[in-house]
């Protein structure tokens, strides 16, 4: 796989609807912020598409056409694509885990109970003053940003709403993946000030910006992840469908022949592990 330019790109509506909720977004949110990589098997009429932004890639076109270690790049991503390339997946891999998710709408008519913002606390949107704040926040944490660019990117982006104390971050809830008609969001919260209902607060107040944005906000979280599921039900969240994405492990080793671009038929079996 190469990496494309902008300009390079094809038309997209063939390979990535546009105005869907949920992972597909990703698509839309590197078009509209630069935010991100796209890549191809070739730079004219490509036959595989790829798109990459923070830890996930979404995949599309047609598996039959690459190499063996084409995907390589994608090693420790999160992998969004038709089940027609699973066995590529399995075969650039050690590990390939499949991970069932679940996919939620915000649904404005359903009732919420906003929860009273304890003392001391103010829940706010993210502004560029908060760039420190944000970048003070654990690494383990940093996810919440990288499909930003960084701290700096959501903090600028108005797509972020936090709670503070003291000028800590307490809860992040922002827009993921800002698509036109629907914003993916992504909450995370410090373990030592979770059940104070923060990430709730958090949340209500960005899904309130997205709708007068004219969008609708989407929720992704792991079938098995309750405590998210929980949270996302109680913001007014409704579950649309369900879907699986692969986590991938390190990259197989593949041996080197007489050509560098000869790919080795000995190679380790790759180990699929089933969740959910």
């Amino acid at each position: 796989m190469i990496e494309l330019s902008p300009q390079q790109l094809p038309a997209l509506s063939h390979w990535f609807p546009t105005g869907s909720p949920g992972p597909v977004a990703l698509a839309e949110h590197v078009l509209t912020t630069g935010v991100g990589l796209w890549w191809a098997d070739r730079p004219h009429l490509p036959r595989v598409l790829a798109v990459s932004c923070g830890d996930h890639v979404l995949l599309r076109g047609d598996p039959g056409v690459l190499a063996q270690d084409a995907l390589t790049r994608f090693a420790g991503r999160y992998v969004e694509t038709p089940a027609r390339f699973w066995p590529s997946l399995g075969s650039a891999f050690e590990r390939v885990v499949p991970w069932e998710r679940m996919l939620y709408v915000h649904q404005p008519q359903a009732p919420v109970s906003l929860p009273r913002t304890p003392r001391g606390v103010t829940v706010r949107r993210l502004t560029p003053q908060d760039v420190p704040a944000l970048a003070a926040m654990d690494s383990e944490n940093a996810w919440i940003h990288a499909s930003w660019g960084g701290s700096g990117g959501l903090a600028a982006s108005g797509h972020g709403w936090a709670a503070f104390a003291k000028g800590r971050v307490l809860s992040v809830a922002c827009t993921y993946f800002l698509g036109s008609a629907y914003e993916d969001i992504a909450v995370v919260t410090v373990p030592d000030r979770r059940r104070e209902r923060l990430a709730l607060a958090c949340v209500a107040g960005l899904t309130a910006d997205i709708q007068a944005r004219g969008h609708t906000a989407s929720w992704c979280c792991s079938r098995d992840n309750r405590p998210s599921r929980l949270l996302a039900w109680t913001a007014g969240f409704r579950l649309t469908r369900e879907y699986v994405h692969h986590v991938t492990g390190r990259a197989m080793a593949h041996e080197v022949g007489h050509s560098a671009a000869e790919p080795s038929h000995h190679r380790a079996r790759p180990r699929i592990v089933m969740t959910g």
